[in-house]
Order: C-alpha cells, then sequence, then structure tokens
C-alpha cells in the first residue's frame, strides 16, 4: 500500500490496540517538539507504554470536571517530559487542550508550558519540573487521601496518586526524604513508575551513579516490582499488584528513550532536543504512523475518549453515594476548607484577653496558644514538624500523632527531612480537604527553599511556621542563627512572610494565614520572651495592612523607628530614651509583613513613613531595608554572620540595642543634608 493510501486509511475503533494508543502519544511528542524547535521527546517516547496502559485500563478521571475530589492523582515528576501529559490531555478530551495548543507547545501564553505548570492547564495537579518535587508532592497527596478516607470512609475518598519519575527525580536527595516518609507511614495508594532507562542529560546513568535503586525502595518499606516497560501485560500485571499491595510501590519500568526513533533511541540525544525532519520521518516507518504532523486517526482518538467516558460513569456513581452520605454537606466543607465564622470571633477574644493581661511571652510560644485555639475550633488544620515540635510548639493538646497504624490523627512527624515537609504539604495542600502546617526553624528554610518556592508558585496555602528567628536563638551559634533568610523569603513572589512583635501581632498573623487561601505564608518566631505591645485592643486586625504606627508622639516627628518582630520591643526603648533624655519625638512603627504594607495605597504607607528621617532595625541582614528607610536613612542590624553566646551579649556585641538606637537617631537629626 502507498503512502497517500496509508494517510487515508481510517483504523476502526474495535481494531484500535494499545500499541497504536501508544504510538499517538509518541508521534504527539514528536511533532510538538519539532515544531517549538525545544523540548524533550525521548521520555515521552519512552514511556508511553506504561502511560497508556494506566490510562486505558486504570486510572479514575473525569476531563469534564478535573477537580473531582474522588479522581485519582497524576503527578508527571519527570516534568521534562512534559509532552507525554499535554498529549495524554488532547487523546483523553480535556476541553482546554485541543490539538492547537500541542501545536503551541513552549509558547509564550500557551497552556503547553515547557514543563507541566498547575492551574495552567486543567488535570495538571502540581508544578513539577524541579527534579524530585513531584514525587516528594505526591507522597502528601497519597497522605491526605489516607486522612481524609479515615475520615470520611471508602465510599467517598477512594482513589490512587500515580506517580512517573525518572532517574534525576530519583538521584535528587528531597526523593530519599520523601520515600522514607511514604514507606515509613505504608501510603498504598502510592505507585511509582520508575523510567528506568540508563540515561541522563550527560549520558550513561552509569557516569555519574551505582545505586541499586530497587534495593533502596525495599529498604524504605516500598513493594518493588521490576518490568519490561514496554510489554503491556506486563505492565498491567504489575500495576494490579501494586494496587492490592498494603505499602507503597515501585514499579522499574525498563524502558528505552526515545523509544520508536531508530538512529537515536536509547541514546541521550533523545533527551533534551528535537529529533530532526528525517529522524521523525525514519521514526514514522518504523512505528507504522503514516499520519501527517498532528494528525492522529479518529478511531484512535476515540478510542482515547473511552477513559474520560469511565471517569464519568465512575464520577457520576460516586455523586450519588456521596449525595446519599449523611457526612455530604461536612465533606464539602472539608473540600471547599470552610473555617468557623467563630473561629475568628474567637481570635479577636483572644487578643483582647492578652492586652488586658500584658502577656508576656516568645513568639513561639503564643503561636502555640493561638494554634490552640485553631485546632480545637476547626479539623481543618494537619499540623507537623521536622523532628523540632516542642523547639517549634506545633503541636497541641489533644492531637494525635499520624502513624502507619492510625490515620486519624491530626500531627504528622516530618522527621528530620526539611525539604520532604514542605512538598508533602504542597500535596496536601493540592489534594484538598485540610489546611497544613508544619514547623522548622528559620536558618533551615534553605534545607525547604525548593518546595517552598513551589507553594509561592503555585499559590497553595501552606503555612510554615519558622521559629528561633534571629541572634535571639543564643547559644546554638551562627550555624542556626538566620540572618539572610527573611531577605531571601521576602524577595520571593507570592509569600507573606509575618515577623510578629508579640503576643497580639501572632494571633493577628495567624488569622492572616488562615484567610489568605491564595499563598502560602511564613510565621517568622522568636525563641526569646517579648513583652506585650499595644497599648489597647483594637477590633481590627492592624497587622493585615502590613505596617502599622505603634507609637505616634503628640508633637511631629522628628525620627520614624521601623522595627520588626523582636527588635520592636527595643525601639520602643529607644522611643522612650529619646523623648525622655532629649526631648526627641520618635514614632515607632511596626512592620510585620512587608508584603501587606507594600499592598496599600501610597497615602496609606506616606501617613505610615512620614518625612522624617528613618532607622531601620531588624537583627538580619539589610538587605532591602533601603526601600523602606530611604537613601539617607540608616539601618541597625547585622552585617555579617552571628555568634555563640546568650542572646542578650549578643544584641550588645552587634549593637542592636536602644544605645545605638538613640546615638544613630541623634545623628540623622543632625545632618543638615537629610
Amino acid at each position: 500500500m502507498n503512502t497517500q493510501a496509508l494517510l487515508q486509511e481510517k483504523p476502526d475503533i474495535e481494531t484500535v490496540s494499545e500499541r497504536d494508543m501508544a504510538n499517538a502519544i509518541r508521534a504527539l511528542a514528536m511533532d510538538s517538539v519539532q515544531k517549538a524547535n525545544s523540548g524533550h521527546p525521548g521520555m515521552p517516547m519512552g514511556m508511553a507504554d506504561v502511560a497508556t496502559v494506566l490510562f486505558n485500563r486504570f486510572i479514575k478521571l473525569d476531563p469534564l470536571h478535573p477537580q473531582w475530589p474522588d479522581r485519582d492523582r497524576f503527578v508527571l515528576s519527570a516534568g521534562h517530559g512534559s509532552m507525554l501529559q499535554y498529549a495524554l490531555h488532547y487523546l483523553i478530551g480535556y476541553p482546554d487542550m485541543p490539538i492547537e495548543e500541542l501545536q503551541r507547545f513552549r509558547q509564550l501564553g500557551a497552556k503547553t508550558a515547557g514543563h507541566p505548570e498547575y492551574g495552567h492547564a486543567q488535570g495538571i495537579e502540581t508544578t513539577t519540573g524541579p527534579l524530585g518535587q513531584g514525587i516528594a508532592t505526591a507522597v502528601g497527596m497519597a497522605l491526605a487521601e489516607r486522612l481524609l478516607g479515615e475520615r470520611f470512609g471508602e465510599e467517598i475518598v477512594d482513589h490512587y496518586t500515580y506517580v512517573i519519575a525518572g532517574d534525576g527525580c530519583l538521584q535528587e536527595g528531597i526523593s530519599h526524604e520523601a520515600i522514607d516518609l511514604a514507606g515509613h507511614l505504608k501510603l498504598s495508594r502510592l505507585i511509582v513508575f520508575w523510567d528506568n532507562n540508563s540515561i541522563s542529560i550527560d549520558g550513561p546513568t552509569s557516569l555519574s551513579t551505582s545505586m541499586d535503586q530497587l534495593a533502596r525502595f525495599k529498604a524504605a518499606g516500598f513493594d518493588v516490582q521490576e518490568i519490561d516497560g514496554h510489554d503491556c501485560e506486563e505492565i498491567a500485571d504489575a500495576i494490579t499488584r501494586a494496587r492490592s499491595s498494603n505499602r507503597p510501590s515501585l514499579i522499574s519500568c525498563r524502558t528505552i528513550i526515545g523509544k520508536g526513533a531508530p538512529n537515536l533511541q536509547g541514546s541521550e540525544k533523545t533527551h533534551g532536543a528535537p529529533l530532526g525532519d528525517a529522524e521523525i520521518t525514519a521514526a514514522r516507518l518504523a512505528i507504522g504512523w503514516p499520519h501527517r504532523p498532528f494528525d492522529v486517526p479518529e478511531a484512535i482518538v476515540e478510542t482515547w475518549r473511552n477513559v474520560a467516558r469511565r471517569g464519568a460513569d465512575e464520577r457520576r456513581e460516586w455523586c450519588v453515594r456521596v449525595a446519599a452520605s449523611s457526612r455530604c454537606d461536612e465533606f464539602k466543607q472539608a473540600v471547599q476548607k470552610q473555617l468557623p465564622a467563630e473561629l475568628f470571633d474567637d481570635l479577636n477574644a483572644f487578643r483582647r484577653e492578652h492586652v488586658e493581661k500584658a502577656t508576656k511571652v516568645a513568639t513561639r510560644k503564643a503561636s502555640e496558644m493561638v494554634l490552640g485555639m485553631i485546632n480545637n475550633a476547626t479539623d481543618l488544620t494537619i499540623g507537623g514538624s521536622a523532628d523540632l515540635t516542642h523547639s517549634n510548639l506545633t503541636i497541641t493538646p489533644g492531637m494525635k500523632d499520624v502513624s502507619a497504624e492510625n490515620f486519624s490523627g491530626r500531627y504528622i512527624h516530618y522527621g528530620i527531612r526539611e525539604h520532604a515537609m514542605a512538598a508533602a504539604m504542597n500535596g496536601i495542600a493540592l489534594h484538598g480537604g485540610f489546611v497544613p502546617y508544619g514547623g522548622t526553624f528559620l536558618a533551615f528554610a534553605d534545607y525547604a527553599r525548593g518546595a517552598v518556592r513551589l507553594s509561592a508558585l503555585m499559590g497553595q496555602q501552606v503555612i510554615y511556621v519558622m521559629t528561633h528567628d534571629s541572634i535571639g536563638l543564643g547559644e546554638d551559634g551562627p550555624t542556626h542563627q538566620p540572618i539572610e533568610h527573611l531577605a531571601m523569603l521576602r524577595a520571593t513572589p507570592g509569600i507573606n512572610v509575618f515577623r510578629p512583635a508579640d503576643i497580639i501581632e501572632t494571633a493577628e498573623c495567624w488569622e492572616l494565614a488562615l484567610k489568605y487561601r491564595d499563598r502560602p505564608s511564613v510565621l517568622v518566631l522568636s525563641r526569646q520572651n517579648l513583652p506585650m505591645l499595644r497599648q489597647a485592643h483594637s477590633d481590627d486586625n492592624r497587622s493585615s495592612r502590613g505596617a502599622y504606627v505603634l507609637r505616634e508622639p503628640a508633637e511631629a516627628r522628628a525620627v520614624t523607628l521601623l522595627a520588626t518582630g523582636s527588635e520592636v520591643e527595643i525601639a520602643c526603648t529607644a522611643a522612650d530614651i529619646l523623648r525622655g533624655q532629649y526631648k526627641i519625638a520618635a514614632a515607632v512603627v511596626s512592620m510585620p509583613s512587608w508584603e501587606l504594607f507594600e499592598a496599600q495605597t501610597p497615602a496609606y504607607r506616606r501617613s505610615v513613613l512620614a518625612a522624617a528621617p528613618r532607622i531601620g532595625i531588624e537583627a538580619a541582614a539589610r538587605l532591602g531595608w533601603d526601600r523602606w528607610i530611604g537613601e539617607k536613612g540608616a539601618f541597625i542590624g547585622m552585617q555579617g554572620f552571628g555568634a555563640s553566646a546568650p542572646a542578650p551579649d549578643l544584641y550588645r556585641h552587634f549593637g542592636i540595642t536602644p544605645e545605638n538606637i538613640v546615638a544613630t537617631a541623634r545623628k540623622l537629626i543632625n545632618d543638615k543634608e537629610y
């Protein structure tokens, strides 16, 4: 038969094989990458058979209802192979993924971004690209499924989390943290497919690793299988076994990268570059795909659409079960993360009480007190800590531990795994049903940084409780004393960073973290005790404006002292000295959240900052402060790393004292150039 006749051939839907379905993925991946002149065709071509069997025989989803709570979650951890996911979405029938989107692969404004991005296209469960993040986030999704299933039963919550991961995902250190946690908790609904093709960008993986990954996963508590990743029946049998296991599963799929490209398959040359017209032509002949670029026969598309039809039937059956459940309304409230309105009334009453008592506690302790109220008022919050529970003070009375034997608890011991904790919390938030929070020291934000960035990029309500926020932690020394970390967090778009000055601001910042559902929040909390600084209770949440005048002198300001956290107390003492000894009118501005202050009107910001000379005071790096103090303002803080000594000695040693503030203020006021 000549080529023209082949091009006109329309296979009957009853004769379409899984090989035909997989070849559709291969062709679309080749064509899209070639048209964009950019991308990674090798992984989609190599894993096309695995993806086909998974979706054609097992996966449960409904493209017309992509947020259906009981859908299976599919995470493409090897996000560079994004054309695998986009091809699947077109073939299955996601409404926002017509063939034109594949033709616009990697172009500005297209839904087919270079790596899968949550929120840019329907059905993408999490942003992947930084290797290892996908598998670690999926651990959180699988954990959330178990937690929610324990609450509402399998009639309402009964789904799997499937992951396709590559060598890069498994080599990144976060994967070890994540699989250790998943194995320990026996997250049996987590199934990981390893694209075991022995190729990375530089060439054979043997250049850099000799790791026995199967032994590693087995040691972590996974059920482990090894199969031919191009044998559909082996793939199906492995998935069936994994779904019946009482442990998380790794299925090592021996594959050929770029399978179907006769001259380049098995080579790193197919990993991250277009195959070229000649090789694509040869590949079409090799796999028996005589169709034009982006042309998939109707019979093959219709066969793929059966996945959606099956999922739609399963969703309708689920809807009937949920509607008949006595817990239907409760489940909907959980999925929608509806907090009780009285919680915020209780928080206001809490603030009133502690203004009257003038309560003096560390803000980490204040956070624990506030959390006690929150956790009693709602069971949406899921807490945890990276092995610093009684330093972060993230557990509250009545909270039970989450364990492999008991998923009814609400407190997760993440172990010494800051990065996996942050990624898992992303997964919990993305899954739905909970508001996760987790604690570590602020200095260890470095260890969690990659996942924290993705929290912001995806706009997920994840609450990071980061204590021991400055040199005020004392004797543990410079390795534990954060200096640049506030600047790093504040430089990250889409995060609210809160550094409260006392128990009142701590309660206000927790309230804001609960109300901002479209972004993560970081609560930066002190180890040392801090006095209550408010002069009177206000029903308004003053921290909601980011910065406010805590103390305004009766006469015109001569200087404005801007401070955050524990340094607000020092600024207040300095203002008292300036007034008492030198008759200098100093205003004190507390700035718990730079991000929220930046969002205020210019008029409000001017009213807070005013025209008088300004001094910024923070036991951290200066970076960012010039935005607020102006070109001629002064900064009192850290110029380098900390030291090991009691906190009061450190503040004196580094000059973060009322006396230094007073001297600096007098110099600024007397400087005629200001």
